[in-house]
């Protein structure tokens, strides 16, 4: 992605504006906020730490719908209902493992998941683990990253529940279907994180709280015809990535995610194949090379890739994740902003 001269050289003021809708909060004042309601909707105080961190870290990045207006998702969901039973790994080998996620949100499976994998790659250079009986996750690279910390590629896929209208179909069959691959350099973790969906789930939740219309060409309503309103889409689905000439790739991939989810479990449960299936695949890079050079390689790539002769008018050739890295350290100092309505719905809980 380039960044156009105008916007790198904007004033220095915080990254989210103050607004009479709006509260600014410090990341102490978020995890008090968050915690208290997702212990409030059930869930223990470890879980409620697991889950929250995700969120707040997905809020110091950037992204808002996926922070703690989540978690008013989380307390509407039918699966709280059903009742949770401990994670356990139901099959398992040197270096994989196939998790049963007890109905435990995906926040807390794949935190637990992660660190399986992690485990097993450290012993024998790669690991595959998948999760089933679990539900929505989060964000990707929130969990790629932690792995990638130590020193690992890795791969992380998600299929989930019907959301996804394909092209030509009325109704919605795959899910929103997330891929995130990550590289450690010598500069720290490199993260893909992207939806296959042209507008996650999360999103499109967030903009019907709010009474906020979609984007043109993204959402369908219950018989499958084109809407705006996102209270209606959550009713139906929503499109495939790639707009309406490319989104034959948006498909391809999701469909090919949706697959991967079978291998992870996702049939197990309830016998459908489109359900939720978490895979991670982990590779540690000293297998695969004669020598332990990797992080410099993929520090070297970065560099040169950034060093291209830039177009007119463009600052900067910027990297996959590289936008959210700074962004979190900005907002750090500066706070998180949500908005007041998402406050007052988590202190009614």
């Amino acid at each position: 992605m380039s960044i156009p001269a105008s916007q790198a050289n904007k004033s220095s003021g915080p990254l989210d504006p103050d607004e009479p809708d709006t509260v600014r909060l410090t990341i102490a004042e978020a995890r008090e906020i968050g915690e208290t309601a997702v212990q409030r909707i059930g869930y223990t105080a470890e879980d409620a730490r697991i889950v929250v961190d995700q969120m707040v870290d997905n809020m110091l990045c950037g992204y808002k719908f996926a922070g703690l207006p989540r978690i008013l998702a989380m307390a509407g969901d039918e699966k709280l209902k059903l009742g949770r039973t401990p994670i356990k790994v139901v099959k398992e080998t040197a270096v994989s493992a196939l998790m049963d996620g007890g109905n435990n949100i995906g926040y807390v499976t794949c935190y637990h998941g992660a660190h399986k994998a992690l485990e097993k790659a450290k012993a024998h250079g790669i690991a595959s683990v998948g999760i089933y009986n679990t539900y929505y996750s989060g964000r990707n690279a929130y969990f790629v990253e932690q792995i990638v910390n130590e020193g690992y590629v890795v791969m992380h896929t998600a299929s989930n529940q019907p959301r996804v209208v394909p092209p030509g179909a009325a109704r919605p069959a795959l899910g929103t279907n997330p891929i995130c691959l990550g590289f450690p350099s010598e500069e720290g973790p490199i993260t893909f994180d992207i939806g296959t969906a042209s507008l996650m789930w999360g999103d499109v939740m967030l903009h019907a709280h709010l009474g906020e219309p979609l984007p043109e060409g993204i959402g369908f309503d219950e018989k499958g015809r084109p809407t705006r309103d996102a209270a209606a889409t959550l009713r139906g689905g929503v499109a495939p990535f790639g707009g309406k000439d490319y989104v034959y790739k948006g498909f391809g991939l999701s469909f090919a995610i949706q697959a991967l989810g079978l291998m992870a479990g996702s049939t197990i449960i309830r016998d459908a194949v489109f359900d939720y299936g978490f895979l991670f695949w982990v590779i540690d890079p000293a297998i695969m090379l004669p020598f332990d050079d990797f992080k410099p390689r993929m520090s070297q790539y970065v560099r040169e890739l950034k060093a291209l002769p830039k177009q007119p008018g463009v600052s900067e050739i910027r990297i996959p994740s590289e936008r959210g890295s700074r962004e979190r350290e900005r907002r750090r100092v500066e706070g998180i902003v949500v908005k007041r309505k998402v406050i007052d719905s988590l202190k009614a809980l």
